[in-house]
């Protein structure tokens, strides 16, 4: 478990020192699970380390979405004056994931996997 907590923290800082280093307008752990994909291609996937440790996180996931909601409720004043732009800003996210998960989906299926003999 600390071995998976260490890589992904470790991940996340290298993309964060990148990102503030090279004046990069992408968040830093954007940036890290980037790094982290790249590096787990090349490796071939994840160990059984990183894999159970992964596994632990998710099933707690949902713990990360209270210091967001705290976040809400604390500036709910700024949501108020904001609302119209917010509104905007999340409809035209959800139609335009929409649109590239379907076209993504189209695509795939339009090119399917071979068969690994």
């Amino acid at each position: 478990m600390i071995t998976a907590l260490s890589t992904l923290l470790l991940c996340q800082l290298i993309g964060e020192t990148l990102t503030r280093w090279l004046m990069l307008p992408l968040p830093g752990p954007v940036l890290g699970m980037l790094l982290l994909f790249l590096w787990l291609s090349l490796r071939g996937g994840p160990g059984d380390a990183l894999r159970q440790g992964s596994q632990h996180v998710l099933q707690h996931l949902s713990l990360l979405f209270v210091p967001a909601g705290t976040g809400i409720v604390l500036h709910l004043h700024r949501v108020g004056d904001e609302w119209l732009p917010l509104l905007l800003s999340l409809l035209v996210s959800t139609v335009l994931t929409l649109v590239v998960t379907a076209t993504v989906m189209r695509l795939c299926q339009r090119h399917p996997a071979e068969p690994q003999a």
